[in-house]
């Protein structure tokens, strides 16, 4: 019985991570993939621990899973945090945003986009140095 709930975290596990790559691969701007990787990617991965965890059944395999489990829930939404603000920050186009911009004044956000500052640079530089 054990083994079957273990299969079952597993399989909710990876549900979760193709969610995860989906949304990376649907949503059109950073911030959106962003949600959607760290959210369904840290949920995933957890299940998926837990049912390894079920399997094994021994006290270091539960061990080492919660400690991943926990590291996993304190660092992935940091790091998803900090990648939105660079994001954010760098000029990323936002074609999800809707309505008011809730930044706009709180964060110095710069004009323009990789590839406008890219080809900005590209026209202002001298031929012979192409």
């Amino acid at each position: 019985m054990i083994h079957i709930l273990a299969v079952v975290f597993m399989l909710a596990g990876v549900v979760f991570l193709f969610a995860a790559i989906f949304g990376l691969l649907r949503f059109a701007d950073p911030l959106q993939r962003i949600h959607a990787t760290t959210k369904s990617g840290t949920v995933g991965a957890g299940l998926i621990l837990v049912g390894v965890m079920l399997h094994m059944g021994d006290g270091q395999a539960t061990f080492i899973g919660t400690a991943t489990v926990i590291f996993l829930m304190l660092t992935i939404p940091i790091a998803g945090h900090l990648l939105g603000r660079a994001a954010y920050i760098s000029g990323a186009r936002l074609d999800g945003l809707h309505g008011e911009d809730a930044l706009k004044g709180v964060l110095e956000r710069n004009p323009l986009t990789l590839d406008e500052c890219l080809e900005q640079n590209d026209q202002q530089r001298p031929a012979d140095h192409r």
